[in-house]
């Protein structure tokens, strides 16, 4: 009686070989996209936290150092942000005005900045309230 004999091999076989290298391939794929995701959204996340300080500083500018009056006033700061404050009275009714000797004043202050072509702004509003000389 002829007894056949299985040869066993301890290698992998060609498919097997490619299949693991596709599977490595993909992931490496999903591993940069997710990381230049995460960069990309850390470069955002740092462009809105300058242009929020810069407005806060320019709203505690204007609120604690302007002379009261409506006016548009617009500049640069040196990284590359720009700013455009815009200061409206806010007219009281006659009632109001005999009672009170006190000016309100909207302020806005807008920061914009590139990215890349895409043009990004952040707004902050408030109102300044003033006393009225009499004399």
């Amino acid at each position: 009686m002829g007894k056949k004999r299985h040869h066993r091999s301890n290698g992998f076989t060609l498919i097997e070989v490619l299949t693991a290298m596709m599977i490595l391939a993909v992931s490496f794929v999903v591993l940069l996209q997710l990381f230049s995701g995460g960069l990309r959204t850390g470069r955002l996340t740092d462009d809105y936290t300058r242009a929020i300080l810069h407005a806060r500083e320019k709203m505690e500018e204007i609120l604690l150092f302007e002379k009261s009056g409506s006016d548009e006033q617009e500049g640069e700061f040196e990284d590359g942000f720009k700013w455009k404050t815009e200061i409206v009275r806010v007219e009281n009714t006659e009632a109001e005005a005999a009672k009170m000797s006190l000016n309100s004043f909207n302020v806005k202050v807008e920061v914009t900045w590139f990215e890349g072509s895409r043009k990004k702004h952040f707004e902050i509003n408030s109102l300044k309230i003033s006393v009225t000389e009499q004399y």
